[in-house]
């Protein structure tokens, strides 16, 4: 295989790496993918974004079962967790999606690497070949490969790379994951349910994990450093989903520090420092530890380039080159970029359209939609109240209550909003945060609007469907000028 020079080889199978690869193979480029592991999907699929929401899914479905006979159903008054069942559910919805990337590579033409792939300097001259990238892919880490067409190799050529190798969950200093002590991995596959559990850290894997956990009965504590859950939301966002926390039963504690924690016979003991600076102790059954997560960057041969690491992410340009010539990165790593499966996605589909000569634009950091599934769920894009008026805007809020919406009173699910931010000048919509019903499918609309640079003016006038939750974005973003209908 290393007498084959591939266009673009890429290291690691997530939603990023494969992404990416699959554009640049529909764009006429010879592609390879390195993946370490047996698996394609990387932790998005496997031990992320899907198997959570697989889980989040169940957990709706329990909620609604709770009010089975308000609804017109009866013989569901006691119905019981089968725990056993939920993993299985989302294991079955991780196989399947394993198996359709697999197809994916088959039908991209994707030569697939098992193997765990380093590089080995930059790009030099081979034989009299242009200048090319070396990667060494060793045996130790090669997982099994799913059938006899994927191929292992020992070298692979490359005239540009894309790392996209993402990233480890952070643990807190001196602790290691176990069986007690969880990370978004051990979390998905705890045999048995617990009764209790403390979650630290309340971005979007904490508060999700948290509402799974609650919405099947177990105590639920959060603990979180800074001063308000869901610290990259909107203020207002922040302070609704706590109000909704507490009404569920969730005891939520903010501006914590914390101290240690103890195995016992039991669980453990979770000591912490709580915002009034006295001193909490916490007894659970597990503690699951969300408090974001590191580039995977420490064995990929960077050492070997004249790549400059930035607290160990990778920086880049505006289409995603480093300053090596020919090496770009993508996903988790990138320095400044949101570690989202989306925003890695994209970021893969420019590199490889702009490789293939074909038309690309770069990622925009304020055009990338946050979606947190917890219940209720966030979907927010776009600056906050806050920044936009660090930025210097002359503001223009407007914000619509889901009570006035009928299809959430339909749904039983009246809580939350719609807050739009705007530009008082000339109406430019600056950012829409939503916590409420599906809020994480209402802000796709948003998104599209932001991106065609769409006017409140403009949204006013745009028809939206009766009786659909999107209604609340046409009151929504009325709301700015005071004139929501339904409120």
């Amino acid at each position: 295989m290393a007498e084959t020079i591939y266009d673009l080889v890429i290291l690691g199978g997530g939603p990023a790496g494969y992404t990416c690869g699959i554009r640049a193979a529909q764009l006429g480029l010879k592609v390879a993918l390195i993946e370490k592991t047996d698996k394609l999907g990387g932790t998005c699929l496997h031990v992320g974004c899907i198997p959570t929401k697989a889980m989040l899914f169940s957990a709706e479905v329990w909620d609604h079962l709770k009010h089975a006979e308000s609804y017109g159903i009866e013989g569901v008054s006691e119905p019981k967790l089968n725990w056993a069942n939920v993993l299985k559910r989302k294991n079955d919805i991780i196989v399947k999606h394993t198996k359709g990337l697999d197809f994916l590579m088959k039908k991209n033409k994707i030569t697939v690497v098992r193997g765990h792939g380093r590089l080995t300097g930059g790009a030099q001259s081979v034989g009299g070949q242009p200048f090319v990238f070396t990667i060494d892919v060793t045996a130790e880490d090669k997982g099994k490969a799913p059938d006899s067409e994927a191929q292992v190799a020992t070298k692979v050529l490359a005239k540009k790379v894309v790392l996209a190798t993402g990233s480890d969950a952070r643990m807190l200093p001196g602790y290691k994951a176990d069986d007690t002590i969880l990370t978004n991995i051990e979390i998905l596959s705890l045999p048995t349910f617990p009764k209790s559990i403390v979650v630290i850290g309340s971005g979007a894997v904490g508060v999700e994990f948290a509402s799974v956990f609650k919405s099947f009965g177990a105590e639920v504590t959060i603990v979180e450093a800074l001063p308000r859950i869901v610290p990259v939301e909107d203020e207002e966002v922040s302070k609704e989903l706590l109000r909704q926390y507490k009404k569920r039963g969730i005891d939520v504690n903010v501006g914590c520090k914390v101290e240690k924690i103890e195995k016992t016979k039991t669980g453990a003991k979770v000591s912490f420092t709580d915002g009034t600076g006295k001193p909490q102790v916490k007894e659970v059954e597990k503690v699951l530890v969300a408090v974001g997560r590191g580039p995977r960057t420490y064995d990929a041969g960077l050492d070997k380039t004249n790549l400059q690491l930035d607290r160990g992410f990778v920086p880049v340009n505006e289409w995603m080159e480093t300053s090596e010539p020919g090496l770009y990165a993508i996903g988790d790593i990138v320095a400044g970029l949101p570690q989202l499966a989306h925003v890695g996605a994209m970021a893969g589909v420019v590199v490889a359209s702009k490789l293939a000569g074909k038309y690309a634009r770069p990622v925009r950091k304020d055009r990338v939609p946050g979606c947190t599934y917890c219940d209720p769920q966030i979907g927010s894009v776009g600056l906050t109240e806050a920044q936009a008026k660090e930025k210097g805007y002359q503001v223009k809020v407007g914000k619509f209550p889901f009570v006035g919406n009928s299809k959430a009173t339909i749904l039983d699910a009246h809580d939350g909003f719609v807050k739009v931010v705007s530009d008082a000048k000339y109406g430019e919509v600056l950012g829409v945060h939503i916590i409420g019903p599906q809020a994480t499918e209402l802000i796709a609309e948003c998104v599209v609007a932001m991106e065609l640079e769409a006017t409140v003016e403009e949204l006013m006038f745009t028809i939206h469907a009766h009786p659909t939750l999107a209604e609340s974005l046409l009151d929504g973003f009325s709301s700015v000028e005071g004139m929501a209908i339904n409120v």
